[in-house]
């Protein structure tokens, strides 16, 4: 990347953030965190669908495509100059081109119901530069996480309105600028052909990929075993790999950019129980971590691993070491109610002005290792004087509905961090509280709101020196311990499991990134039957990249990542690298 700073002077090279797609996070995961971002969640990477022209004024043509000649705007707080490989194309034949960029970032700062507009609403241009390869956006302050904002491209030719793509995609995606493109979609099954206009050099091996939908880890497991599917990537739990024991399946498990953690729907807007900071924070100190940790954890990862302190973050130069260790002390909850008003009742329950509140914790069905844990800490949170009740739902009720409306009081689930923090703005701050005044459009499901916090990851996103940057991030998160709005647990191994029989080439070369086993197109078919079966464990609901169906990993993982291109991709050991759609690493300059 060169990097020209022109007017001010910054200490370190500006930083690249995340995708977002998914969201938050894999699987039985929110995504990113759609990029931006998503069960898992895919945390929101800043977001990994696409974006925008002068922000709210473009004009739409036929097809999406829109005016972007003007020269760049000279007073931009930062511009990031594009070079377009000539080569890159579409599935038609058509240029990938700068009105691709455009319609991204318009589809995502404008569509009703997008994910996100975190990042997106720093551009004010998407312009045509020198030539029509080159693609000049303009932000009007400085956004470190840009790397995020377009690692998806929407194909301004296939929406009617790029300011509006609500509608689209609902049970198809033509569009493809990678090896392989949909042929089909429906909820029995997706189709993936040869892109035969695709340019690059890492053409597909095998003629076919399908992947069906497993909902269970019995489903899976007896799938894999039986030949049905030759891959699937499950969450990880205490016996799968014996379940799994066979001379033909291989499996590969890292530990990566997954963590799990308890939530706490604390908007007081919204009510419920965890509105009440008290009433939370007595909560948050009841929970025994380690306990959970040793009775559902050690037994899933075989002893390896540890309790989760960074908060919703993995080990590395943001956690805020120790914040969220030691917070088990239900003594000094009992006393902290105590001191509040709160009784315990003839039940032994927790109750105040005679009401005892109920606590709603939603999983997602059929996920064995959730319901392990509701069923071994449940009992200990009642002992402990809490109303806390079961209230499931499958995966695509959870996490594209639930959630997302912050329809629930305690949640469990897995997000998947992109390589960049500048995912936790969109998650976490507080204008990203779903809401009527952003018209429903935030990632924060957790409803927590801390003004000092919030301003602390928004100037991360605008700082550019990589230790002041760290700091603002440790410090947010260490605001966000002591409002106890998450419990951590654990950094998740991601597992691969797969039949040697079957499949072959490269299948565990790409488990621990952030966009999963994106490089099926160079797997082999083993065993000549043309194709290569992958077992899904969540199906989406719909395939549109920006709004609520692109919140789920598996979302994006099995029907975004796969076909639309980007300037740049994670790679398996969490950093971001230039695709072939450009010729070379982006020209970016801070004014």
């Amino acid at each position: 990347m060169s990097t020209t700073r022109r007017g001010t002077k910054f200490a370190a090279l500006l930083v690249g953030l995340s995708l977002v797609a998914a969201a938050c996070g894999g699987d039985d995961e929110e995504t990113t965190a759609t990029d931006p971002g998503t069960e898992e969640t895919t945390a929101p990477e800043e977001t990994d669908a696409p974006g925008t022209t002068e922000a709210g004024s473009t004009d739409t043509t036929e097809g999406g495509s829109t005016d972007t000649t003007e020269a760049p705007t000279e007073d931009a707080a930062m511009t990031v100059t594009i070079d377009l490989a000539p080569e890159a194309v579409w599935e038609d034949g058509s240029p990938i081109s700068v009105a691709d960029f455009d319609c991204t970032w318009q589809a995502n700062l404008n569509t009703p119901g997008a994910i996100s507009t975190v990042g997106y609403d720093q551009i004010t241009s998407v312009e045509t530069g020198e030539n029509d390869q080159q693609v000049v956006i303009s932000f009007s302050t400085v956004f470190a996480p840009y790397k995020g904002l377009f690692g998806s491209l929407l194909k301004a030719a296939a929406v009617e309105d790029c300011s509006d793509i609500s509608t689209d995609f609902a049970d198809m995606n033509e569009t493809s600028g990678r090896p392989y493109k949909l042929e089909s979609w429906s909820p029995e099954q997706s189709v993936f052909v040869p892109n035969e206009n695709y340019w690059g050099d890492d053409a597909p091996v095998t003629e076919r990929i399908v992947m069906v939908p497993l909902p269970d880890a019995d489903t899976q497991n007896a799938a894999l075993l039986a030949g049905e599917v030759d891959f699937i990537y499950p969450q990880f739990y205490g016996g799968i790999t014996a379940a799994l024991a066979d001379p033909n399946v291989a499996t590969q498990i890292e530990f990566g950019g997954d963590y799990e953690g308890f939530y706490y729907q604390a908007d007081p807007n919204r009510g419920g129980p965890f509105a009440d900071p008290i009433f939370r924070q007595a909560f948050a100190m009841s929970v025994d971590r380690q306990a959970v940790f040793e009775q559902i954890y050690v037994p899933l990862a075989d002893g390896q691993g540890s309790v989760l302190d960074c908060g919703p973050i993995v080990p590395g130069p943001y956690c805020p070491e120790g914040a969220f260790a030691d917070q088990y002390d239900p003594e000094g909850a009992a006393a902290l109610l105590e001191e509040n008003g709160w009784v315990k009742d003839g039940s032994g329950m927790w109750s105040k002005d005679g009401e005892v509140p109920e606590i709603r914790w939603i999983i997602n069905t059929g996920n064995t290792r959730r319901e392990n844990t509701q069923a071994f800490l449940i009992p200990l949170m009642q002992a402990a004087g809490f109303n806390v009740v079961a209230d499931n739902c499958d995966a695509a009720c959870y996490f594209q509905q639930r959630l997302p409306a912050l329809d629930y009081d305690m949640a469990m689930y897995i997000s998947t961090a992109p390589p960049d923090p500048g995912y936790l703005t969109p998650a976490f701050a507080c204008d990203q509280i779903p809401s009527d005044e952003n018209n429903q459009q935030g990632q924060n499901s957790t409803g927590w709101c801390n003004e000092e916090a919030s301003a602390m990851l928004k100037e991360a996103d605008v700082t550019v020196d990589e230790d002041a940057r760290a700091t603002l991030i440790k410090d947010a998160l260490t605001l966000m311990a002591g409002d106890y709005v998450m419990t951590p647990l654990f950094q998740f191994p991601k597992a691969g499991f797969w039949r040697t029989d079957k499949v072959g080439g490269p299948v565990d070369g790409e488990l621990n990134n952030y966009t999963a086993f994106v490089n099926f197109h160079e797997w082999e078919d083993v065993d000549g039957d043309g194709q290569i079966v992958i077992g899904a464990e969540q199906w989406p609901e719909c395939l549109n990249p920006v709004t609520e169906c692109a919140n789920s990993s598996w979302m994006v993982w099995t029907t975004v990542f796969p076909i639309l291109p980007g300037v740049w991709a994670t790679t398996n050991d969490g950093t971001y690298e230039i695709t072939n759609l450009v010729t070379g690493e982006p020209t970016v300059v801070v004014n």
